[in-house]
């Protein structure tokens, strides 16, 4: 089951995409794609909804961000051994976890926005981890009930401000536009294996990234279960994963995002992503 939202930005309603290709409005059956909707209790009742009979929304809709109600947007960072290389990075003994801005969140195909004063905005294409229940101090064995469902996220980065400027890497990360999640949220029982996912992304139709989550460090079992010892995790919560090499930064000489260029990035089974990037 592929869950998303679709409207205006901030009237967003739930919806589904269904086997025929078309996206069905879920308005009339639940109130949106988060809180209890995301436990399996409530994606449960969910599967038992006839999508065929359901109304079709237009094509053309914008599709927002495919989960509401986020309240943490949780990062980690250097978790690809060759992204660290890159970056001039030793590979950290435990998880670098730093916060993204909720206000950053947008929708799939949003306009990338790059801010006043940016010189070096950057891409990161991410599998974003949806919190589905309720977990704290749980077991790595136990780690993936807690979790709904997947989604693509672009981890996009303003790397001036997150390194060269003093104090931590979150105002580098929560600009306006720097977390576009979805097109949809694919439900756990979708992805039969979470490290075992393709992830790409292309500047200007440039392959520029072209990875796999089976290089991850840690895990997405480990990452639910390291966090939930440090904070209790709550549906709807946003754990972004890490990127694989690739990134603008650790070109030669380094290529960064300029208005006018197109991101597009996907992960097998999750559909793709298109940003036009606009000066802000």
């Amino acid at each position: 089951m592929k869950l998303l939202r679709h409207g205006s930005p901030g009237a967003e309603k739930p919806g589904l995409l269904h086997n025929d290709g078309t996206i069905r409005d879920l308005a009339g059956v639940i109130p949106d794609i988060g809180g209890a909707v995301l436990s399996d209790a409530g994606l449960e009742r969910l599967r038992g909804v006839d999508a065929a009979k359901l109304p079709i929304v237009a094509p053309e809709t914008r599709l927002g961000p495919c989960v509401a109600g986020t309240g943490k947007f949780i990062c980690i960072g250097l978790n690809y051994a060759d992204h660290a290389a890159e970056s001039g990075m030793a590979v950290p003994p435990e998880p670098v976890i730093f916060m993204k801005a909720t206000s950053a969140i947008c929708g799939p195909n949003d306009p990338l926005v790059i801010p006043r004063g940016s010189e070096k905005t950057d891409w990161e294409v991410e599998l974003a981890v949806i919190i589905g229940t309720r977990a704290k101090y749980v077991s790595e064995d136990q780690a993936l009930a807690h979790v709904a469902g997947y989604a693509v996220t672009n981890d996009v980065s303003e790397r001036a401000f997150q390194i060269e400027r003093a104090g931590q890497w979150t105002k580098g990360k929560s600009c306006d536009s720097f977390g576009p999640i979805g097109p949809w949220l694919a439900n756990r029982d979708e992805i039969a294996d979470p490290q075992d996912l393709a992830l790409w992304l292309s500047v200007n139709g440039h392959r520029e990234q072209d990875g796999s989550t089976r290089t991850m460090v840690h895990g997405v079992a480990f990452l639910v279960a390291y966090l939930s010892q440090f904070m209790t995790l709550h549906p709807g919560d946003v754990i972004s994963t890490g990127t694989p090499p690739g990134v603008g930064m650790g070109k030669k000489p380094p290529r960064y995002l300029k208005a006018g260029d197109v991101v597009e990035t996907g992960i097998a089974g999750l559909g793709r992503q298109r940003q036009d990037v606009i000066a802000g």
